[in-house]
C-alpha cells in the first residue's frame, strides 16, 4: 500500500483527482470515499462515473436513498452511500461483494462495513484544509497512486 497526500483547493481539483483515479481503474477495484458530510465525496462520485463514462454532463444522483446504483459501463461501476446502513450485516446484504467481483466499486462511508472491506481497496480521505479548502489523503495499490497528479 502506498500513501500520498493531495491539496484539493477547489471543487474542480476534486473533479480533476476523481478522473485521474478514473483512468487508473479496472473491474475488481474498490474505492472507499470517507470523510465528514459536505466535503465532496458525492463530488468525487459524479466526477469519477461521468469519467468511466466518457459522458461530462452523465446525470448521477446520489444513491442516499436507493443505497446502491449501478452504472452499466465497461466494467460496470457500482455507487454505494452507506450513509443510512446501520451495519455491516445491513451492508452485506446489499450484494457489494459480487459488485466488486464483477466490475468497480464505489462506496461512501465505507466505515458501515467495518472489517469486511474487500482486499486491495484504494481509500480516499477527503479532509478539511484551512477555511475552504480540502485535501485528499490516499491509501492503496501504487498503480492507483504513484502516477496521480499533485
Amino acid at each position: 500500500m502506498v500513501t500520498r497526500n493531495i491539496c484539493l483547493p477547489n471543487e474542480n481539483t476534486t473533479e480533476a483527482l476523481a478522473r485521474a483515479v478514473a483512468a487508473r481503474s479496472r473491474a475488481g477495484d474498490t474505492i472507499l470515499l470517507e470523510g465528514p458530510v459536505g466535503v465532496g465525496k458525492s463530488t468525487f462520485a459524479r466526477a469519477y462515473i461521468r469519467a468511466r463514462a466518457h459522458d461530462p454532463e452523465l446525470i448521477v444522483p446520489s444513491p442516499s436513498f436507493t443505497l446502491v446504483q449501478t452504472y452499466g459501463l465497461a466494467p460496470p461501476v457500482t455507487h454505494a452511500d452507506l450513509w443510512r446502513v446501520q451495519n455491516a450485516a445491513d451492508a452485506l446484504e446489499l450484494g457489494l461483494d459480487e459488485a466488486a467481483a464483477d466490475g468497480i466499486l464505489l462506496i461512501e462511508w465505507p466505515d458501515r462495513l467495518n472489517d469486511y472491506l474487500p482486499d486491495g481497496y484504494l481509500k480516499i480521505s477527503l479532509l478539511w484544509d484551512g477555511e475552504d479548502g480540502r485535501r485528499a489523503h490516499l491509501e492503496g495499490p501504487a498503480r492507483l497512486v504513484e502516477a496521480l497528479p499533485e
